[in-house]
């Protein structure tokens, strides 16, 4: 039979604790969560009966009748999605379960964070739940931390440009990052660097307007042009590219006439741009003068007006502006 605990002091990193609270937005993270603590479980009790619910499952009365004892002393996970929308009433019944939970019973409560629901959300801190962060990871240096930590997680050895080029090529999706980690782990032996990346993801990754940019603007003319005609090729609008190249051009001016010496994080804040985009950056200008950026300017705004409307041939406007940019990125290579 089931006893309830009186008290117990859950352990941070022990996924048996028997409350774990999951807070934030980012569904990989949450899921993840789960899936610790349920293989966790299993492999104490491999007969764990796990109940997975949504909110509008978890009625009042409902946490009463799966937590109530039976015969069979067996271990459960309750996993509790979207807590921070139960109603008042189940609410009330949770925290009244919180301040007993049973020994056999693992429950795992899923929240938003935020105002919504912040009363369960204090109500299971209290009770000393084990938490997990799981942000929504909106910057690209946060995305560029999560694949890094998807390599080490990996036991595998991934170089700074290879992870941020893995990042330029999928985008945003955590699943799709992690998916791409885990399959470039399997099947290549060794550091993976910026060549196995491309190899494998250069599609992705060239049919970004940024990738054109960022070979323009590194001076590597033959690169981005091949990176240009990939993209117009998969239906990237010219208007993304020219705004690309503007955008890069930009950031080369801005940076090179901050003050030097300056912090990477102080230039971030005053330039409006990520702490990881400064270094790139600043890697980027080597070769560049200010005549340089003013003529990459006017050839990037005359290719805008042309795919814009104004020239008959928008795919030579972006051609003749790559090349531009390239040229004024190395001077004297003219």
């Amino acid at each position: 039979m089931l006893e309830p605990m009186a008290t117990r002091k859950n352990s941070t990193d022990d996924p048996l604790a028997p409350l774990t609270l999951a807070v934030g937005q980012e569904e990989l993270l949450l899921d993840r969560a789960v899936r610790e603590v349920v293989a966790a479980a299993r492999a104490a009790d491999a007969d764990t009966d796990v109940r997975d619910l949504a909110s509008e499952q978890l009625q009042p009365g409902t946490l009463a009748e799966l937590t109530s004892p039976s015969l069979f002393s067996e271990r459960k996970v309750l996993v509790v999605r979207n807590a921070h929308d139960l109603s008042a009433d189940s609410v009330k019944e949770v925290k009244a379960y919180l301040a007993a939970p049973y020994e056999e019973i693992i429950l795992v409560l899923l929240h938003a964070g935020g105002v919504k629901g912040k009363g369960l959300l204090d109500a299971a801190r209290k009770a000393g739940a084990r938490e997990i962060a799981c942000p929504k990871m909106t910057k690209a240096a946060d995305r560029l931390s999560f694949v890094r930590g998807e390599f080490r997680t990996l036991g595998r050895s991934a170089t700074p440009e290879a992870c941020q080029n893995l990042v330029d090529a999928i985008g945003s999706d955590l699943r799709e990052l992690a998916s791409a980690a885990a399959q470039l782990c399997a099947d290549v032996e060794g550091t993976i660097d910026e060549a196995v990346v491309a190899r494998y993801y250069t599609g992705r990754a060239e049919a970004s307007s940024f990738t054109v940019a960022d070979r323009a603007v590194e001076g590597r003319a033959a690169e981005a042009l091949e990176a240009l005609r990939w993209s117009l090729s998969t239906g990237v609008a010219p208007v993304l590219i020219t705004s690309a190249l503007a955008q890069a051009v930009r950031a080369i001016g801005k940076l090179a006439s901050a003050p030097r010496g300056a912090r990477p994080g102080d230039l971030a804040r005053d330039l409006g741009m990520p702490p990881w985009k400064i270094d790139r950056v600043r890697q980027q200008m080597r070769g560049w003068s200010a005549d340089g950026v003013s003529d990459a300017l006017r050839a990037v705004a005359a290719a805008d007006a042309g795919v814009k409307g104004g020239g008959d041939d928008p795919e030579y406007a972006l051609e003749k502006a790559v090349v531009a940019v390239a040229r004024a990125a190395r001077p004297q290579r003219r």
